[in-house]
């Protein structure tokens, strides 16, 4: 493993976590109106600088959050400005309008004056397997076959009290490269893990396999999040991922990642 894979690889699992850590940023208290993006004549996404198939500063392709954001602007008549972070501690000093990717629950309201879009996908976790692998379902895997799953995590928990073997990793790349590499049998992972993978390894694509889809703490919905919008600013991100969803633009630039849209519930 190269020290640049390394690097970037740490950077794309502090991004993902910060978007949880977004749920418990205490935002500007100014509230930013629809009035001055419209003036500014730019909407403001804060992204990480090397977190494909998130974002990217540099390289062949932006990553589908650079996308979504230009579109987002696109549909409010304004341009799209980047602010390039790699945590959510940054927010305060990068003054973003706008991050992706943000998990929804009802059951736990944002904090700080952060407000939620609409609903636009709905991820979780899937069990992937390798193509050649026999399983069907997570009860049709041997009791010495093990399942990769992220330290800590709520999967890990669900599986072990069910008695499941399982196997703990930092990063759910390493659990990929485990699973490939035959040291366990499947991985509990995102579906956005699996696709960017599949995409890029379409000689030896994973298999998914729905394990969790009716565990509702493992499927969550994902919206944008934004940083002190007053009602007009938001009920216009809504009204433009509406219009984005129904002719298909979110689901294109998806794709373009390997990530099949799903709806939210």
């Amino acid at each position: 493993m190269t020290r640049a894979f390394s690097a970037a690889r740490y950077r794309r699992a502090r991004y993902a976590a910060s978007l949880s850590l977004l749920m418990l940023w205490n935002a500007p208290a100014d509230a930013r109106s629809l009035e001055t993006v419209i003036e500014r004549g730019a909407l403001t996404l804060c992204a990480s600088p090397n977190a494909l198939p998130f974002a990217s500063k540099a390289g062949p392709v932006p990553g589908f959050q650079i996308e979504l954001g230009e579109k987002i602007a696109e549909q409010l008549g304004v341009k799209l400005t980047r602010e390039w972070v790699v945590s959510a501690i940054q927010y305060r000093r990068a003054d973003c309008d706008l991050v992706l990717d943000v998990i929804a629950r009802k059951d736990t309201p944002p904090a700080g004056g952060v407000r939620i879009s609409r609903p636009y996908h709905r991820s979780g976790v899937v069990l992937a397997v390798r193509g050649d692998s026999p399983a069907s379902s997570l009860a049709s895997l041997g009791s010495d076959q093990r399942v990769g799953v992220p330290v800590g995590s709520l999967v890990s928990m669900t599986l072990a009290k069910a008695g499941t073997a399982t196997s703990p990793f930092v990063f759910e790349d390493d659990i990929v490269a485990a699973l490939t590499n035959r040291e366990i049998e499947a991985a509990a992972v995102t579906p956005m893990t699996v696709g960017w993978f599949n995409l890029q390894h379409a000689d030896k694509p994973l298999r998914l396999i729905p394990a969790f889809d009716n565990d509702q703490d493992l499927n969550w919905n994902i919206a944008a999040g934004l940083l002190g919008p007053d009602d007009k600013l938001r009920a216009r991100v809504d009204t433009a991922i509406e219009a984005l969803l129904a002719d298909g633009t979110i689901a294109r630039i998806y794709a373009r990642y390997g990530i099949e849209l799903r709806p939210p519930q």
